[in-house]
């Protein structure tokens, strides 16, 4: 059996392997025990299975998924998580995302995100500084895995909408190269009332690193790393299984 391999972030560094051939009825958790010991001689990366999420075509797959032929294995290290210009009808919809590689139109979107009914509009603007951890940051490269990023931010926003009872939401990440005072990501939400559009826009930022395949790359004056990512959601650790097998 033969599947596709799809590694993001650091992972696609340290593995070549565009396909992997498998017995029959291997579950995700194998596959990453079997990717563990072909690691072995990177023990930072090795232990980094331990920490990372599986996809099996595009959707979060747990550590007893049985891998069928051909399916597609994207390997996701906790993350750091289309055109930019909308047409009429996408700017007056109350819920909006994508994902863009052009500046975010900030202004545009939440003006467009103010109606007649709303007594708040919350804005979440991340840009990118010009230094972390004391190292002068030159500027970040953002990848995502996208058709499972464009899926997740659009589930978010309409969880968002149930969850906090807000009347829109709009939710653009930024991908590829981006200068220092760039936005990264731009969060609008919008409300009757100002505790649910402040609650409301917190939840989706901090869900948003932890769940949204997408990651970032900074380059400093004295060299590049993939940033660190906020750990996964427990139950989305696939790579949990790497561990206790390892021990066992």
């Amino acid at each position: 059996m033969r599947v596709q391999l799809l590694p993001f972030g650091v992972l696609k560094d340290c593995l070549s392997e565009a396909s992997l051939d498998l017995p029959a009825e291997t579950s995700v958790g194998y596959l990453l025990v079997l990717l563990g010991e072909r690691l072995q001689a990177q023990p930072t990366i090795a232990q980094l299975l331990g920490r990372i999420a599986v996809s099996v075509n595009a959707e979060y797959a747990q550590s007893g998924r049985i891998l069928q032929e051909g399916d597609l294995v994207g390997l996701l290290p906790p993350v750091s998580g289309g055109s930019a210009e909308l047409s009429s009808s996408e700017l007056s919809s109350p819920t909006r995302t994508y994902l863009t590689r052009a500046a975010i139109p900030a202004d545009e979107l939440i003006a467009a995100a103010k109606q007649g009914s709303d007594g708040a509009v919350v804005v979440f603007d991340g840009i990118v500084r010009d230094n972390t951890r004391g190292r002068r940051t030159l500027y970040l490269d953002y990848e995502a895995y996208e058709e499972m990023a464009e899926r997740q931010i659009a589930e978010l926003a309409s969880q968002a909408a149930e969850r906090f009872g807000v009347r829109g939401v709009t939710l653009v990440h930024r991908l590829g190269r981006l200068e220092i005072g760039e936005t990264s990501v731009l969060i609008v939400v919008a409300s009757a009332h100002r505790g649910a559009a402040f609650e409301a826009c917190r939840w989706l930022i901090d869900t948003l690193k932890k769940t949204v395949p997408i990651w970032k790359k900074e380059t400093f004056a004295d060299g590049a790393v993939w940033a660190d990512g906020e750990p996964f959601p427990p139950e989305l650790i696939a790579g949990a299984v790497v561990v206790m097998e390892q021990k066992s």
